[in-house]
């Protein structure tokens, strides 16, 4: 871990960065190894931007994401759906998935990855599909 454990954070005080495959998005690591030393969960606020997109692809760890605000059209195994606030989304390991924020607003979304994506053994943890 590189400095003591945040076990209270904002999304202010951790760093942004965006992820593979993804356009118009920041995302900010809330919980995990680095931030507060979690070994079995992470937890992302993804904020993406109107027309953002997290391209078709997949990873091997389960991944569940939660909205807060805005409007995504999601894809995951062959369904595809409009989601907004309040809408939870899983996507299992090894199944293609892909979301796009339809607008107006950003899309925000809290990320759930169990084991964390951070501590995967995978060159590329997001794989495309």
């Amino acid at each position: 871990m590189g400095g003591p454990a945040r076990y209270i954070v904002t999304a202010d005080e951790v760093p942004a960065y965006s992820p593979p495959l993804h356009s118009g998005t920041v995302n900010r690591r809330l919980v995990g190894r680095a931030v507060n030393g979690s070994q079995a969960v992470e937890v992302v606020l993804g904020v993406v931007e109107p027309g953002g997109v997290a391209e078709r692809h997949t990873h091997e760890v389960e991944q569940a994401m939660y909205i807060l605000d805005g409007r995504a059209r999601v894809e995951v195994a062959g369904e595809v759906r409009e989601c907004g606030p309040g809408t939870t989304c899983f996507f299992p390991p090894g199944i293609a998935h892909r979301v796009e924020s339809i607008g107006p607003a950003p899309l925000r979304a809290l990320v759930i990855y169990a084991p964390p994506l951070e501590r995967s053994t995978a060159a590329q943890p997001f794989r495309p599909a």
